[in-house]
């Protein structure tokens, strides 16, 4: 059209979808937007650009869209978008190899709370081997400014002596010994918060395997696994670190471990996938650890440990008090079975090993649409408010579909649905509860074996009432 301006035209570059393409194997132009990432992702109204958006613009090379979002920050690594991709893109992946790289080119964190969580975190495993919960969350509120937030949470988690004031240092053995009788029995790997905030979930698997038969044994010298901070701030961390303790357990004569907390079974499980899926990977954490791994222990939950050992026909023939009228809801949170490749998981979004469980001790399982769905876990220190509203709805629809309690096998789960119900300021508190808490109750074990006075919302008035637990005199 005459006195018209000429159409701009944008140069397209490739730079940083190649060197995605170098880092992860992941090719962002097989994103073809149908937006399946973005309207499953649980964080997404949190973003100021959508996963889809950081896609494309990944494909078009609007690297200044990338470095200055939020988005990538933000990502709960709930692995929900990775898990549902068509092209099996590993968006996760990608969205954690942006914050490292934006840091490396020199860019200012777009969300400075994750930065210095993954930092704090990191830094507590270099020098103690686990995590040190006190020195974490004070390192973070001091280097936040924000002393003040949370400290009713923590007053609470101290009178039930759920944190510890010293760290434990740890180190994984040069030399390990072998384990006698280990090929017979489960290696045991707690992880850090069944030490400290989750004392609960470990004394009452402890009470519940001895009682079904399963001889767990806990090696010496294990260590953290990373979690999320890892995979975002130190990938070579986030492979060495269980690697480090695959090693251990096969070295001492052990051909399976289990792992009650959802990170630590996924963490270990992804490491796995990484070593299976690059020879390059595996001669890069052997070399690192001193040691040829042979692949030779297999990574279970715990719920799978107990029903592949004992079964559901086992667990209902212990079951001396049913927990008859008990209304339950079984939430599995994320980890547990996304990705589906890395973990194994038959049906990543309706799984149901808590399910067979809870009705082989009698309770009332019922049917809901959130058995997966990201409770926020990896804001919990960054982004409480993120927390409290993706919690608190788990809450509200467990109410909705007439549950009594939530059944959980999870620490990071139950750190977010029972504790910080505190500050919920909820009408009515709901009781989350460890499924080995069930089961304890369930096989008559004595209180001590299920802790209940660990929890923060008391489940004890509801039990009483359902006449699972005898009043106090």
């Amino acid at each position: 059209m005459e006195g018209s301006q000429p159409a701009r035209t944008r140069k397209i570059s490739a730079n940083l979808a190649r060197k995605i393409m170098d880092e992860l194997g992941e090719n962002v132009y097989l994103c073809y937007q149908c937006v399946k990432c973005t309207s499953g992702c649980p964080v997404a109204e949190y973003f100021d650009w959508q996963p889809n958006q950081i896609l494309r613009a990944l494909q078009l090379g609007q690297e200044d869209i990338v470095w200055q979002s939020k988005t990538p920050w933000l990502c709960a690594s709930c692995q929900t978008c990775s898990t549902r991709c068509p092209q099996g893109i590993d968006i996760t992946a990608i969205m954690e190899y942006l914050t490292r790289e934006a840091l490396q080119l020199g860019y200012k964190p777009a969300v400075s709370e994750v930065n210095v969580f993954n930092e704090a975190f990191m830094r507590e495993i270099r020098l103690w081997g686990r995590a040190y919960e006190i020195g974490l969350m004070a390192e973070i509120k001091l280097r936040n400014h924000d002393l003040a937030s949370d400290i009713d949470l923590a007053i609470e988690m101290l009178k039930r002596h759920k944190l510890a004031f010293l760290p434990t240092p740890v180190r994984t053995p040069r030399k390990v010994k072998p384990v006698p009788n280990a090929a017979n029995v489960i290696a045991y790997y707690p992880g850090c918060s069944l030490h400290s905030t989750a004392k609960e979930f470990n004394d009452s698997t402890q009470a519940v395997c001895k009682e079904i038969g399963l001889h767990l044994v806990e090696p010496h010298g294990w260590v953290c696994c990373g979690s999320s901070a890892a995979h975002r701030a130190d990938p070579v961390a986030a492979l060495q670190l269980p690697l480090e303790n695959l090693a251990l357990m096969e070295q001492s004569g052990f051909s399976e471990v289990t792992m009650p907390c959802a990170a630590c079974f996924n963490r270990h499980k992804t490491a796995l996938h990484d070593i299976r899926e690059s020879e390059d990977d595996r001669a890069q954490v052997e070399h690192a650890i001193g040691y040829r791994y042979q692949d030779s222990v297999q990574v279970s939950t715990l719920t799978q440990a107990i029903l592949n050992h004992a079964g559901a026909s086992k667990v209902a023939a212990r079951t001396q008090k049913p927990l008859k009228d008990l209304k339950v809801v079984a939430y599995y949170g994320c980890l547990l079975t996304r990705p589906p490749d890395v973990t194994g998981a038959q049906h990543p979004d309706n799984p149901t090993d808590m399910d067979v469980l809870l009705s082989a001790i009698g309770a009332e399982v019922l049917d809901w649409s959130y058995k997966t769905t990201c409770c926020g876990a990896a804001h919990s220190l960054t982004r409480p408010d993120i927390v409290l509203k993706l919690s608190g709805r788990l809450l509200n629809e467990a109410r909705r579909a007439g549950a009594d309690l939530i059944a959980v096998a999870c620490p990071l789960c139950h750190t977010n649905l029972d504790a910080r119900q505190i500050q919920m300021n909820l009408a009515e508190p709901l009781p989350v509860m460890y499924i080995t808490q069930l089961m304890a109750l369930a096989f008559g074990l004595p209180e001590k074996a299920s802790a209940l006075h660990k929890n923060l919302v008391d489940p004890r008035p509801l039990l009483i009432s359902k006449g699972l637990v005898a009043p106090p005199a």
